[in-house]
């Protein structure tokens, strides 16, 4: 898959806010090691190593893409990886995952692993996406399903990657010393004629319009566009309100 940082970047404020929120919650006082997980474009990682200057910062994504962005900022590390499969060469003091971990399967290999590679008095800090019941989303499929292109997207389409809250706590209770564990819902105001699909254009519907030649990419997006007009229309002011929600986990060892 092949990702489009300029496509990604159209609502880089929103998209950063959750990265914040998460490195607020992240009590640690001098860190030696750091490694953002799914660095994309390497913004959340330039905040990372602002924060903690003294220690050594990883960028890690598998997008060639993204990491040539990336790699305009100086003085940085970047590694080309499978965040799916990748681990530290050796146990690290904090492992961050902004709007990444949704992407992988295998929830209980992989937060288990990623828990095995911090250091004691480390943290695993992720935050995750969790709107894949929205119109937002729950439209993509029904485009997909509706259209002649359903032969060819229809063994592309992905049920919801992330689970409850409570599934992870289970998950990490029996081996995190500390664990919290919350959700938030944002309610974005969005401009554009049509935000939102831009908006999933993205980031959840960019494999299925990759799957695609023309005319049928434009023709399926169009379709969802028209789906997603109706589900999100505009407020009198001329913008559009997107409730989002997503899941933080911030686990000590």
């Amino acid at each position: 898959m092949t990702w489009d940082p300029a496509q990604y970047l159209k609502f880089a404020d929103h998209r950063l806010r959750p990265a914040i929120d998460l490195l607020n919650r992240v009590d640690l006082d001098s860190p030696q090691v750091v490694y953002d997980l799914g660095a994309g474009t390497g913004s959340i990682t330039e905040m990372l190593a602002d924060r903690w200057p003294g220690a050594r910062v990883v960028g890690v994504d598998n997008s060639p893409e993204m990491l040539e962005r990336a790699e305009r900022i100086d003085n940085m590390e970047w590694e080309e990886g499978d965040i799916g499969t990748w681990r530290p060469d050796e146990p690290c003091d904090l492992i961050f995952s902004n709007a990444a971990l949704h992407w992988v399967d295998g929830h209980v290999e992989l937060f288990q692993g990623l828990m095995a590679s911090v250091s004691a008095g480390g943290l695993l800090a992720v935050q995750m996406p969790r709107n894949f019941g929205a119109l937002s989303h729950t439209s993509i499929s029904k485009a997909a399903l509706d259209g002649p292109w359903r032969s060819v997207l229809e063994p592309l389409l992905r049920p919801a990657p992330v689970e409850l809250p409570q599934y992870y706590a289970r998950i990490l209770s029996p081996l995190a010393s500390s664990l919290d564990i919350w959700e938030t819902d944002y309610i974005q105001v969005l401009r554009g004629d049509n935000p939102v699909k831009e908006w999933t254009k993205g980031t959840w519907l960019m494999p299925l319009l990759s799957a695609l030649e023309e005319p049928e990419r434009s023709e399926f997006e169009t379709a969802y566009g028209e789906l997603i007009l109706d589900s999100y229309p505009k407020e009198r002011d001329g913008t559009t309100l997107f409730p989002f929600r997503r899941m933080f986990i911030v686990a000590g060892k």
